[in-house]
């Protein structure tokens, strides 16, 4: 089982990655993957979105099918996202927006939300309401919020807050197992054929 995380904070060296590398490694420490991949729009890599997608551009068939690809192969997908004015990020928002072959389709993700302070609550209502229509990206109905994330998660103890810390370390495990579950199960509902529609290909 393959679970890929995209990081959506276009800055580099950012909390969100540091999250999601994290994260990555306690799927695989618990059993919860086999593999894992992190993909980071630090530098923001990936240009707006335009028609060319549509039109078969070579440019931008050159850019996207090597992510295609290990997006196809993923069981489901860890989506973070700092919480910037109370907004995600624009790169993140256009991510989804490049992904219409279903890649994403019926394959659950967790939603992360990152706050250097006590919010982070905007971004998972923003992902929930509209990220998902067309690409079809399942979101579980649990999610996390790693608040305070500066003094939570760090590879130097002296840098963590251990109460907190603490407490986010078994939750991302909850939420990890829950993850590997939903996955499993999603596999044998595209499995079944069910999910292929070449009439109703856009969501409503």
């Amino acid at each position: 089982m393959k679970i890929m995380l995209i990081s959506g904070s276009h800055r580099m060296n950012s909390q969100s990655e540091k999250v999601a590398h994290y994260m990555a490694q306690s799927l695989l420490d618990n059993g919860q993957a086999t593999a894992t991949e992190v993909f980071s729009l630090a530098g923001n890599p990936l240009p707006l979105w335009d028609e060319g997608i549509w039109n078969g551009d070579a440019a931008w068939q050159a850019l996207l099918n090597p992510l295609s690809e290990k997006l196809a192969a993923s069981d489901g997908f860890v989506i973070l996202s700092p919480e910037w004015h109370g907004q995600v990020p624009a790169g993140l928002k256009n991510f989804f927006l490049l992904w219409g072959a279903g890649e994403l389709a019926h394959k659950p993700a967790l939603i992360v939300s990152i706050s250097s302070s006590d919010g982070g609550a905007y971004p998972v209502a923003e992902l929930r309401m509209s990220s998902y229509k067309n690409n079809r990206i399942c979101y579980l109905p649990e999610h996390l919020i790693i608040r305070n994330v500066e003094s939570v998660l760090n590879a130097d103890a002296s840098k963590n807050n251990p109460e907190t810390d603490s407490y986010f370390r078994e939750r991302i495990v909850y939420a990890g197992g829950i993850l590997s579950a939903y996955a499993s199960v999603l596999k044998g509902v595209r499995e079944s054929g069910i999910t292929h529609s070449d009439v109703f290909r856009f969501g409503m």
